[in-house]
């Protein structure tokens, strides 16, 4: 079996939209841009992200995009803006946009720890 080569990948996310970019992302942490690459293993690459609190989102989703999520309690919903998220972090968004766009199995969270996000 042949060593896994991960490459360092700067990404500038000035100007980028926000689900164009973490598709990109997505995409390169998988590994599927490779030769080498086979359902099976965890070969992508390493990715940093430059200027995250620069990004945009098409259209009113400003506004009108949430973020659930439950605290497994009676009426324990909790509701939070794109606008009061990205305020609040930058980072955490263009995080859960890469999250939700890989596979949900075990590599999942391997792949995730090589994503670094700088504001």
């Amino acid at each position: 079996m042949k060593q896994i080569e991960r490459k360092i990948q700067t990404i500038d996310a000035s100007g980028e939209i926000l689900g164009r970019l973490a598709s990109r992302i997505a995409h390169l942490l998988i590994g599927k841009h490779k030769v080498t690459y086979v359902p099976n293993i965890d070969a992508g690459d390493i990715i940093v992200i430059k200027n995250a609190s620069k990004i945009k989102v098409t259209g009113n989703k400003t506004n009108d995009k949430l973020y659930r999520h439950h605290s497994m309690h009676p009426g324990g919903l909790k509701e939070l803006k794109y606008k009061e998220v990205f305020a609040k972090d930058p980072t955490r968004v263009i995080y859960s946009a890469v999250d939700r766009m890989l596979p949900k199995n075990k590599l999942r969270k391997e792949r995730l720890k090589r994503l670094t996000i700088e504001k």
